[in-house]
């Protein structure tokens, strides 16, 4: 059998060679980060990355190189274990990579960690299953109805909700999407544990619904004062761990 040639660059018509290294970064994000979302997301990480003088590898037809994330961060939530994956055209080690994204990243973005990883490996944003939330409430609350409530939520065979799409409102269920619920204390003050699952048909789950629901069964609102996206769970859950 003849090897397999590189895909041609439909602008010069010159073969691509495949990319030779893959970094995964592990990010933080702060909550007053500039509001982007999107291609305007994607396009301030694709320009930082350019800047950093690494050999990024350029896909057939495209003029810059990807970041591909692992899953879309809602608007103004903080993280703290972001992943994304950037591709090289050849190898490079870890000090030299750490250095040049340490000083371009994105304004409210910084790098938590790096691992070099497959470059064969499937794409990241198929590996996540799920995403767990740090929630910290404001006012006193009563943590046992709270506890209970979560419970009952977990315990649930469905939950039926409804939510907007659009300029109308869907109904779907919660369920399939929620996978645990934890009553916690942060600094002094009662917190919420979330973690939810990313399904490739159904969705995500969000945090506020959870929180939604939450309110329904212990009958009162629930405020939320802040909220940390800890981290994107894979389906091996080992390197976002």
């Amino acid at each position: 059998m003849e090897p397999r040639s590189a895909p041609a660059d439909r602008a010069s018509g010159e073969p691509v060679a495949p990319p030779r290294q893959r970094w995964r970064l592990v990010l933080a994000r702060a909550a007053d980060a500039p509001r982007l979302a999107g291609r305007e997301l994607a396009d301030a990480w694709e320009t930082a990355i350019e800047a950093t003088g690494l050999p990024l590898h350029r896909p057939a037809g495209k003029p810059r190189s990807r970041v591909a994330f692992g899953a879309p961060l809602p608007l103004g939530i903080a993280s703290e274990g972001e992943l994304a994956d950037i591709f090289l055209a050849e190898r490079v080690p870890v000090w030299r990579v750490r250095a040049a994204l340490g000083a371009q990243l994105p304004t409210g973005w910084r790098l938590i960690d790096l691992f070099d990883v497959w470059v064969g490996g499937p794409p990241l944003a198929g590996r996540v299953v799920g995403a767990a939330y740090r929630m910290v409430l404001e006012g006193p609350v009563d943590r046992d109805a709270l506890v209970a409530a979560a419970r009952s939520l977990v315990e649930a065979r469905e939950l039926p909700r409804v939510r907007e799409k659009g300029d109308g409102l869907v109904a779907y269920d919660l369920r399939p999407l929620l996978w645990d619920v934890e009553v916690d204390a942060v600094d002094g003050k009662p917190a919420l544990l979330v973690r939810t699952r990313i399904h490739p048909e159904l969705g995500s789950g969000r945090p506020e619904e959870v929180v939604a629901a939450l309110a329904e069964r212990v009958g009162r609102p629930i405020e939320v004062e802040t909220v940390v996206r800890e981290r994107v769970m894979l389906a091996d859950d080992t390197i976002a761990r």
